[in-house]
C-alpha cells in the first residue's frame, strides 16, 4: 500500500487567491471569512456559484481578494468535507 492510497488532487490557489474559511453568513450573496493570510475580509458569492454551490459557516474555500480594496474579495472555489480534512492534515490551513 502506498502512502497516498485516498489522496485527491486538490485544486490549489493561483497568483493571487488564499485558502479562507467562512466564519459567518451576512446575507444578500456575502460571507465573513478569515483567510490563510491574517485578514478577516467580506467575500461575495458569484452569481455562477449561486444556487448551485451552497456555502455555510466553517466551510474551506478558496478567496480572490480585490486589488483596490483588500478587505473585500470575491469566492473562487469551495472545497468539500473530505477535501477540507486532506488540506488540513498536509498542513495548508491552521485552525
Amino acid at each position: 500500500m502506498s502512502d497516498n492510497e485516498g489522496r485527491k488532487n486538490l485544486r490549489m490557489p493561483e497568483d493571487d487567491e488564499v485558502f479562507a474559511i467562512v466564519t459567518n453568513m451576512l446575507g444578500a450573496n456575502r460571507v465573513k471569512v478569515r483567510c490563510m493570510d491574517g485578514v478577516e475580509r467580506t467575500a461575495r458569492i458569484p452569481g455562477k456559484m449561486q444556487k448551485r454551490i451552497w456555502i455555510r459557516e466553517d466551510d474551506v474555500v478558496l478567496v480572490e481578494p480585490w486589488d483596490w480594496q483588500d478587505e473585500k474579495a470575491d469566492i473562487t472555489w469551495r472545497y468539500d468535507k473530505q477535501e477540507a480534512d486532506q488540506l488540513k492534515e498536509e498542513g495548508h490551513i491552521q485552525e
